[in-house]
């Protein structure tokens, strides 16, 4: 049987995690492996972990991206699921995501779109249609597949293992999902699903300055990228595979 693993970075968010690990408790095909990755936390994140079953891996070296990959190469199952600590999953989400994979034999990457709480309802309506409608559009423009959300992500193990070596998964400012989405190899599969939706927390939006750096992380991840390889060759080099092999 193939075995699924849930990866959860989480640092000083134990109230948020209780519901995360909570919405996992209760799904109707349940994960064969939960990770928190403890990325340094000072409250009762461990605590809260060991309480619902997971185990822990710590990465003292601070960042999303480096408790991500910490995560993943730790993860034992054929499949890997990313959520955040503030991520509400519905109860068929796991089920869903095995179903793709299982349907799709050729399908590296599944990911999905989050719908916002804990705000009022014009941040849920600006966070979801402005910043992840404008995030899914551009990205699928700019790279010619479409997105990662981090906070809803599925893979292959192997296909982390296949891009692991080429990701800044040792850097801090950075967006680990939109650096993940850059590197996949040009015939890897991706697919993003607008039904399969996880409750997400708006409380990065609740402030001007926890908007601006996630916009500042945005651009130095783009820059970043393309100070090596520039975006267009890669997207052009996906372009003419797909288009090769739709001519087959």
């Amino acid at each position: 049987m193939v075995r699924l693993s849930v990866v959860i970075p989480a640092l000083n968010d134990s109230a948020m995690l209780e519901g995360c690990l909570a919405a996992l408790s209760a799904q109707s095909r349940p994960a064969d492996e939960i990770i928190v990755v403890d990325n340094g936390s000072s409250d009762d994140t461990r605590d809260v972990a060991l309480r619902w079953g997971a185990t822990i891996v710590d990465q003292p070296i601070r960042g999303i991206f480096p408790a991500s990959a910490a995560g993943f190469d730790s993860a034992s199952g054929d499949i890997v699921l990313r959520l955040d600590a503030d991520s509400v999953p519905s109860r068929d989400w796991v089920e869903r995501v095995e179903s793709a994979f299982a349907g799709d034999p050729q399908l590296d990457f599944l990911s999905g779109p989050g719908r916002f709480y804990g705000s009022n309802r014009t941040v849920h309506w600006m966070a979801e249609n402005l910043y992840i409608g404008g995030y899914i559009w551009f990205v699928g423009l700019l790279l010619g597949h479409p997105p990662l959300f981090g906070s809803n992500l599925a893979f292959r193990a192997d296909a982390w293992r296949r891009v692991r070596t080429s990701v800044h998964s040792d850097l801090r400012e950075i967006h680990d999902d939109l650096d993940l989405a850059i590197h996949l190899e040009p015939t890897m599969t991706v697919r993003f699903d607008r039904t399969l939706v996880v409750g997400v927390s708006a409380r990065p939006f609740k402030s001007f300055a926890g908007f601006r750096r996630r916009i500042r992380w945005a651009f130095g991840t783009l820059g970043l990228n393309w100070r090596e390889r520039s975006l267009l060759d890669r997207r052009r080099e996906r372009r003419a595979i797909e288009h090769a092999q739709r001519s087959l």
